[in-house]
């Protein structure tokens, strides 16, 4: 009698458990291969490109990018792609998040602005570096997942808002860096007055044919270098007929303010 209570007892207990055993055993395989996919991640895509900012390379090696991607995407977060995060935007190859990043040579102290948040995946990685992060998506179901995403990573140095990048954020500004993962068709004269002097501004400029371009403020001027060829989604505004004279005056102020640091 004991022992078929026994055996009775013990189905009972599997049955209540079995879920929980196969989280245990699998989630540690799982994230001890995505570690490794992270390190040939960074070894094979990006070290034998020429990033070299120990910084950068460590905050690529630590933030988990497959949290970043939808599910159906997941086996494919470390390769060397873009990959859709829904409402038509990507996540931006491993590689130009590393490029772009580095182009800041941020040291720990300054305040960066970000346009164009799409999975948050980019400002995860400032915010490993970088003391405090802005960042603006103009899709609201964007901003709203990764500004959950974010916070349960327990990133709160990370400021997320649903707006129109292409004006900034001017009551944060004057920012040390701002990094922007759209493409407009010009640079945004907002970005330009609310970059800090002596800042540093990544963007890519262009419509079908796009240039990645450091933009540097010394003394007032802004000096622009050409990095390299690159294809991200256009820079969306708020309104499609954003055309008015505001920002037709905004544009005509920047002409004459922009150089050209010869490489």
């Amino acid at each position: 009698m004991r022992r078929l209570s026994f055996i009775i007892t013990l189905l009972m207990l599997l049955a209540a458990f079995p879920i929980t055993e196969k989280i245990s055993i699998g989630m540690p395989e799982e994230e001890g291969e995505f570690t490794r996919q992270r390190g040939l991640m960074v070894r094979e895509q990006i070290e034998v490109r020429g990033i070299k900012d120990k910084s950068v390379l460590g905050a690529m090696r630590k933030v988990k990018r497959h949290l970043f991607v939808p599910r159906a995407y997941k086996h494919l977060a470390y390769a060397d792609t873009p990959l859709p995060v829904g409402e038509g935007q990507t996540i931006s190859q491993p590689y130009i998040v590393a490029l772009m990043t580095e182009l800041l040579a941020l040291k720990g102290k300054e305040k960066v602005l970000e346009i164009g948040t799409g999975s948050g995946y980019q400002a995860t990685i400032l915010a490993e570096l970088a003391k405090e992060v802005y960042t603006i998506e103009i899709l609201e179901p964007l901003a709203n997942r990764a500004k959950k995403l974010l916070k349960e990573l327990g990133y709160s140095n990370v400021y997320v808002r649903h707006g129109d990048g292409f004006l900034g954020w001017p009551e944060f500004a004057s920012f040390d860096a701002i990094i922007v993962t759209c493409a407009p068709e010009k640079i945004p004269a907002p970005l330009i007055e609310q970059l800090a002097e002596g800042g540093r501004l990544v963007i890519p400029v262009g419509g079908f044919r796009q240039e990645l371009k450091l933009v540097e403020k010394k003394k007032g001027k802004m000096l622009t270098k050409d990095i390299i060829p690159v294809r991200f989604v256009p820079m969306l505004r708020k309104r499609s007929d954003v055309k008015g004279a505001e920002d037709k005056e905004l544009t005509e102020n920047l002409k004459g303010h922009i150089g050209v640091l010869s490489s």
